[in-house]
């Protein structure tokens, strides 16, 4: 594209920013916790074209590294919403009556590319070619009872070895786990398409599989915020799933389906490599903003039965309480089940 153009539609986001930006005087404060990555950006589109504004809400972004920390920090109030993976500690949270699952976001479906299952150059060329090759391997994931500890056990049980057979690296973090699948010190990990499509391209990581031969219509992400708003100010959960559907809308027309205009486009990606891939130039960050997006749920509607079966997952493997049930985890009163 000609940088005369480019500047042109850079101008027109930061535009489109800056007026967003002026909140109301009357506002409500609200932070939204977010991870740097693709699948957040319904929320940065929304508080960039002033979908939140429109709900009287002043909102202000949180950054984490992992989903479990962001649960803790919306239990505790320093978090008012979240968007992240279902994990053994939103959930036990939830039993201890401070959290709130209040819809889905990212989902596998049929008609878009999922989740990637990647090894290493070292493990690719030690014969690790398919996903049935991962039996006592070690497998990347940021902590115990994250979505990518759900992933590796669901390949094993499909592919019929033990689970235990698999050794589980917690790293923290998706940066470290990238880091040591480049590096070699784990052999495999499991991640959406535009981070998975970034590193095959590096030459230093192969894909072997995908996610959506082990795990049917899995809801990858939901949105959560703490039992006190749903308990006490409902109406507030309300305007901001109203706001962050717009972004979903926008996000899946802009990612997804293809359907925006150019300008558009590429105001939505400017707005959106203010919180990702913010270590690159824009030209360079592009490409992979865009790569392999998977579609975002309409009006935040969530797969009960993919919740189910992992909140099961979580009590198989003790890292939830037993007596954790769909009751105490879920209030969906303000979207659509299926």
């Amino acid at each position: 594209m000609p940088s005369t153009t480019r500047r042109t539609i850079l101008a027109l986001a930061a535009a489109t920013l800056l007026c967003a930006g002026t909140a109301r005087a009357d506002a409500e404060p609200v932070k939204v916790g977010l991870l740097s990555l693709t699948s957040h950006s319904p929320s940065i589109i929304a508080e960039g074209k002033g979908y939140f504004d429109e709900q009287d809400i002043d909102v202000e972004f949180v950054m984490f590294q992992a989903a479990q920390p962001m649960a803790v920090a919306i239990a505790s109030g320093d978090v008012d919403f979240g968007m992240t993976a279902l994990t053994a500690g939103l959930i036990s949270l939830a039993e201890r009556g401070a959290v709130k699952l209040i819809g889905g976001a990212l989902q596998e479906t049929p008609d878009v590319e999922g989740q990637k299952i990647l090894v290493s150059r070292a493990a690719h060329e030690a014969g690790v070619t398919t996903p049935a090759d991962l039996e006592g391997r070690r497998f990347g994931i940021t902590t115990a009872g994250s979505s990518f500890h759900y992933m590796a056990h669901k390949i094993a049980d499909r592919e019929g070895f033990a689970r235990s057979s698999m050794e589980l690296v917690p790293l923290n973090s998706v940066p470290a786990v990238i880091a040591s699948l480049r590096s070699g010190q784990i052999d495999a990990w499991s991640i959406t398409p535009n981070i998975a499509e970034d590193l095959v391209a590096s030459g230093e990581v192969f894909e072997i599989g995908s996610i959506a031969d082990y795990v049917e219509g899995y809801q990858t992400t939901t949105l959560f915020t703490s039992a006190r708003i749903m308990e006490n100010d409902p109406g507030l959960a309300e305007r901001f799933l109203s706001a962050f559907s717009r972004g979903v809308a926008d996000y899946n027309a802009t990612f997804v389906d293809e359907t925006t205009s150019p300008e558009e486009s590429e105001a939505i990606v400017a707005m959106v490599h203010e919180y990702v891939y913010t270590d690159r130039p824009i030209e360079a960050a592009e490409p992979a903003i865009r790569a392999g997006a998977m579609r975002i749920n309409e009006n935040a509607a969530l797969n009960l039965a993919s919740i189910e079966d992992q909140l099961e997952w979580f009590k198989s493997e003790n890292l939830v309480p037993a007596s954790a049930s769909l009751e105490t985890l879920l209030d969906t009163r303000f979207v659509e089940t299926r």
